[in-house]
């Protein structure tokens, strides 16, 4: 290795305006490692769902999705205005993986027991790496500087108050959650406001559309192999292949539902780029769990399910719907023509409750089928700040 190789690039802002900006290889080894944690999290749901502890599972999940997502996203919009990717950005990045490795392997315990310490413990590594970024970036920030200073004094404070919190007792460390949580989020609120940190917009909803694509992927892989294993303990086949074809169809239409607007307009569009990637939190988290809500579809079918039909059909109509109504309201709406913006939320409203329908597998299918249907029939407008549509795109 030489000298050269040993060297630091300067951490200045990156150009918000930077052509063709792409994700990197190190980013996308990043989505993978996460994944892994979003796999184990999807797992235990449909654990605690087909055993009949609808609430303890969905609670568990939503707290434990969101220290997976949380540092997803901190990394992610970190990386669009300060990627060096030399060798300590590399590292340090390494550092947030062993993180959510760590957090996957307490995932279990944080469902089974409410035992979240070993989910904090990789939490916390992985918040420390990016405050450790951070501090890095304080130098050559320029206008940005204030901002770097309050993530980094922000995240550690939080940091400090998350070590403390598990020094309660398992029931009310899940009620300072939610504070612990605002806090969080109010980080990133109180830092941008005070001096903005650069943005690519197309390499921010980049980075957004490959991790949905991965997190529909494993969906779509987890629920295969649930339709695999039950082959060998069902009685008939037909059920399985109409849940293994709803599976498909609905996992496609939701990726075509994702990638019909154009996301990079949505960011200035809300007005706060803080909003489009919050709002994604439902995304992802629904996206994660519609394998949890197939899986147990499947164990109704086989006889290995505490929850009975059509109660357990909303294990996998609730996060479909959250996933096309969050989309909709992000990117969609303002995008859309009157009939797209009617079609695309009555679609979702009537995929929620159609497990009061006999046939609910059937008709959920029918219903995406026809709001891909509008949206192929037309085109996505672009739309400038104050909602005059410019041009198609």
């Amino acid at each position: 290795m030489s000298r050269a190789d040993l060297r630091l690039v300067p951490m200045t802002p990156r150009d918000p305006h930077e052509p063709a900006r792409a994700a990197s290889s190190l980013e996308l080894f990043f989505d993978l490692v996460f994944v892994v944690a979003v796999s184990i999290s999807a797992v235990e749901l449909h654990h605690a769902l087909t055993g009949g502890h609808i609430v303890d599972g969905v609670l568990s999940y939503a707290a434990v999705f969101f220290s997976i997502w949380w540092a997803w996203m901190n990394f992610t919009w970190f990386a669009t205005a300060f990627d060096t990717d030399d060798w300590l950005y590399r590292l340090l990045t390494i550092v947030q993986m062993g993180g959510v490795l760590v957090l996957a392997a307490g995932v279990h315990s944080a469902f089974a027991d409410g035992d979240f310490r070993i989910v904090t413990a990789g939490y916390v590594v992985m918040r420390l790496a990016m405050v450790a970024q951070w501090i890095r970036a304080f130098r050559g920030a320029g206008p940005a500087r204030a901002a770097t200073v309050t993530y980094a004094v922000g995240i550690t404070a939080v940091q400090v108050l998350w070590v403390a919190a598990l020094l309660l007792p398992v029931g009310a460390f899940r009620l300072v959650i939610v504070g612990l949580i605002l806090a969080e989020l109010a980080v990133p609120v109180i830092a941008e406001s005070r001096a903005p940190t650069p943005r690519n917009a197309h390499h921010i909803t980049e980075r957004y559309g490959l991790f949905t694509l991965i997190l529909l992927g494993e969906s779509l892989l987890a629920s295969a192999n649930a339709v695999i294993h039950a082959v060998q303990d069902a009685e008939s086949l037909t059920p399985l292949i109409g849940i293994a074809v709803l599976t498909l169809a609905v996992t496609a239409a939701l990726w075509w539902i994702y990638f019909w607007p154009p996301h990079h307009l949505a960011i200035d569009r809300l007005g706060s780029p803080l909003l489009y990637g919050y709002g994604h939190y439902f995304v992802f988290a629904a996206a994660g769990a519609f394998s949890a809500g197939i899986e147990v579809e499947i164990d109704v079918l086989t006889g290995d399910s505490a929850l009975m039909s059509p109660a357990a059909s909303f294990t996998y109509t609730v996060p479909i719907a959250i996933f096309i109504g969050v989309v909709w309201l992000l990117a969609i709406r303002p995008h859309a023509g009157r009939a797209v913006n009617l079609i695309v939320p009555s679609g979702a409203v009537l995929v929620l409750i159609d497990p009061l329908v006999p046939v609910p597998v059937a008709l959920t299918a029918v219903i995406l089928a026809g709001v891909v249907a509008a949206l192929i029939v037309s085109e996505p407008r672009a739309v400038d700040a104050d909602g005059g549509a410019l041009v198609d795109v």
